[in-house]
């Protein structure tokens, strides 16, 4: 099958598109023949190889042989582990999986759902892990409730969007913060006020918010925490800003009472079908910048690796 493999970090120079084995799934995994895949932080990550503890899982000094890059995708079932009851071969479904810029990748059972009937293939693959970690970051670790003001900084990347209409679904009154171009897209999605961070800076002043979450890490702690109310709860959601400001943000965590932890995103099946319904009900709708074919992957990372991404990157294979 033809894939995007990485064989070293850096920067897409080290992706290629080839030929490789197609893999087998496992007793409780699937075969998906992917239609579509989209890029998540994690690939970006990936490439670069920082934070350095990616390279334990991708592979040290450098990727694991015939390593495929992606995780998100979009396809049909093309055959089930001998454990998995949940799908058979013909469904349509997204997820999370193993390798998916190929035309083939395998995808524990758990982590995949019923691609919903109202989007494309393209519009499913984008959903998975951004608008997972949008959920979990509000829902589980903000705990936002109806009537509560939430601001999303970074409204316009990967997660912005869906955090921005997840958001809302959950009852709340949404600021979206993001640059000048981006300015309508982040009302177009349904954000009660906009702030154009490059004419003004949300923690000087201003309104007071339950809930932040940071996806850029624009500002210190600190700063970001001066825009919270006195019960409020700053969630830290940005592998951009760097080693020392998650760290910072996880030991702050241990002593300031609205500062959140740093938290990892976990695509499960559960968390996909709670999508399903809020996608189905017209409350999230994937926000896509990009669409290359497979064999061009390489020229979709340099687009993200320059950091002006609107909404999602999409692979069509």
């Amino acid at each position: 099958m033809n894939a995007v493999v990485q064989t070293g970090y850096g920067s897409a120079d080290f992706l290629e598109f080839r030929a490789v084995e197609r893999p087998t799934p496992g007793d409780n995994e699937v075969l998906v023949r992917v239609v579509a895949a989209s890029l998540a932080a994690g690939d970006y990550f990936g490439m670069r190889g920082t934070p350095f503890p990616i390279r334990f899982y991708i592979g040290f000094p450098k990727p694991k042989k015939d390593w495929v890059v992606g995780l998100d995708c979009a396809g049909v079932v093309e055959a089930v582990g001998k454990d998995v009851t949940r799908f058979q071969p013909g469904d349509e479904v997204y997820g999370e999986c193993r390798g998916s810029c190929a035309e083939y990748a395998v995808a524990n059972a758990d982590r995949l759902a019923r691609k919903p009937h109202c989007l494309t293939f393209e519009q499913a693959a984008a959903v998975p892990t951004s608008a997972c970690t949008a959920l979990q970051g509000l829902r589980d670790h903000g705990k936002v409730q109806p009537g509560q003001k939430v601001l999303v900084n970074g409204a316009s990347g990967g997660v912005g969007p869906f955090a921005v209409q997840i958001a809302k679904a959950l009852g709340a009154e949404v600021t979206a913060v993001c640059s000048t171009r981006n300015v309508e897209m982040a009302r177009s999605i349904g954000a009660d006020h906009v702030i154009d961070y490059t004419r003004e800076d949300f923690t000087l002043g201003g309104p007071r918010y339950d809930v932040i979450m940071d996806n850029v890490g624009s500002h210190s702690l600190a700063e970001a925490r001066r825009a919270l109310t006195p019960q409020g709860v700053h969630i830290p959601s940005s592998g951009h800003a760097g080693l020392g400001w998650i760290a910072a943000a996880a030991l702050s965590a241990m002593f300031v009472r609205q500062q959140g932890s740093p938290f990892v995103a976990s695509t499960t099946n559960k968390d996909l079908e709670v999508l399903h319904e809020l996608i189905e009900a017209g409350k999230v709708t994937p926000v896509i910048d990009r669409t290359y074919p497979l064999s061009e992957a390489p020229e979709a990372f340099r687009y993200l690796d320059e950091g002006h991404a609107r909404g999602k990157v999409v692979i069509t294979v």
